[in-house]
């Protein structure tokens, strides 16, 4: 048996995404149904197979200097505005804490994929001596990690998870075992990405994994609906401050990372293990590492991207690991109004889930109506659920799956939650 980890509580976050600038905007638009994803109008789009992305509005970035700007790619810069929200939030806790005990753990799927494309364009059109003598630290993957850690005076180590789509998810389970291994005594960890560029978008459709719902945007982001074409490529960032619950103040507390779970599937570079043995095996992980049964659930974030292949592989995965109590269980898409973030999306996920366990309903999963036949889960495609539970009792299960079969499952409680032990 694992050893039960310490739970994490959640003492900030912050976040930068396609429907607002910060949790809470993020989150009413979520609530109000609405979709973060538009047509792309750049001259740089215009012969692409797929025109359509997620966005995070300019003004969102406007409180980065103009030279932090110029020296650092898309995504450390929407990792920098969701770092500074959370340290924000949590200031009161971490100014008793020296920076030597503070950590950052910050995953990204790709990195800086702009300036990758961006400094080759230079090279080939104008040669060696119109490339950017920072082009290196700016596309590196850990860049990211390193700008918050040099912002924010954080010097208990700057760490980066690279595993696809579930780099965010993985950057809060490596977040809880630096805390119950005592390397730190304030972590922030989270993910970013910042995909919706000319690259990122021929990439991801030479592989046929995009809708190409050019005239529809709002609609294009489909997770477990019948009709369903491929997810939605978007941009942006969710960063989470934690501490050990032996350290926190009740009154601090936002929400607790109960426990995590992860697994391979050793499948397919791309594909999913159809028939989701390892991602079930990482969902069990978590429950028994959180001390829960499946029936201690009250809802289900779904990774749910809007792939037939991924999508079916983790409804049998929840099958297989909840079984019958699954049919019980509200679960959520939210990448039908956010798009796919990436490595950005386990982390903004995770805060709305948050939210939904604070607030007491599970939304609406927006496009997923009519549902796949294959789909036998209650998901939540008339309109938003409200819970039941009491909030003392709110927990949740949060999959997070990758290219390269990476699988993370999460188990969340909601802030007024007792965590066992």
């Amino acid at each position: 048996m694992p050893i039960r980890p310490d739970p994490s509580a959640v003492v900030g976050w912050g976040s930068v995404t396609p429907l607002g600038g910060d949790p809470d905007s993020t989150w009413q638009a979520f609530r109000d149904g609405r979709s973060g994803i538009q047509s792309l109008k750049d001259d740089w789009s215009l012969d692409l197979p797929v025109r359509i992305g997620g966005r995070v509005s300019p003004s969102a970035l406007e409180s980065l200097s103009p030279l932090l700007r110029r020296r650092s790619d898309r995504c450390a810069q929407l990792a920098l505005v969701a770092a500074r929200q959370a340290w924000t939030m949590a200031s009161s806790l971490a100014d008793g804490i020296h920076p030597s005990r503070v950590a950052v753990v910050l995953g990204t799927g790709i990195g800086g994929l702009s300036t990758m494309h961006e400094q080759h364009l230079q090279l080939t059109e104008g040669g060696p001596d119109r490339v950017n003598p920072l082009t290196v630290p700016m596309l590196i993957p850990d860049a990211p990690a390193g700008q918050v850690a040099i912002d924010l005076g954080i010097q208990g180590g700057a760490h980066t998870p690279v595993s696809a789509c579930a780099s965010g998810a993985e950057a809060l389970m490596l977040g809880q075992m630096l805390l119950n291994d005592d390397r730190a005594d304030l972590v922030l960890a989270g993910g970013a990405e910042a995909p919706v560029n000319r690259l990122g978008l021929v990439g991801f459709s030479a592989m046929r994994a995009l809708s190409s719902r050019n005239d529809a945007p709002k609609e294009a982001s489909r997770p477990y609906g019948a009709d369903r074409d491929g997810f939605v490529l978007s941009e942006g960032a969710g960063m989470i401050a934690l501490m050990r619950s032996s350290d926190t103040p009740p009154s601090a507390v936002k929400g607790w990372l109960l426990a995590s779970g992860s697994s391979s599937d050793a499948h397919h570079i791309v594909a999913p293990e159809p028939q989701g043995l390892q991602a079930s095996k990482a969902i069990d992980d978590a429950l028994r590492r959180a001390d829960i049964s499946p029936s201690d659930l009250c809802a289900i974030q779904a990774h749910a991207t809007g792939t037939r292949l991924g999508d079916l592989a983790e409804v049998r995965a929840l099958r297989r690991s909840l079984g019958k109590t699954v049919d019980l269980l509200p679960v959520c898409a939210p990448k039908g109004q956010l798009g796919h973030l990436l490595g950005g999306a386990g982390a903004v996920e995770t805060i709305l889930a948050l939210q939904w366990l604070r607030d007491g309903v599970v939304p609406q999963s927006v496009n997923a109506d009519p549902l796949d036949q294959e789909v036998n889960l209650a998901v939540t495609v008339k309109g938003p659920v409200e819970l039941n539970s009491e909030p003392t009792s709110r927990l949740l299960l949060k999959n997070a799956f990758g290219f390269g079969g990476h699988n993370i499952s999460l188990v969340l409680a909601g802030s007024k939650t007792e965590p066992p032990g």
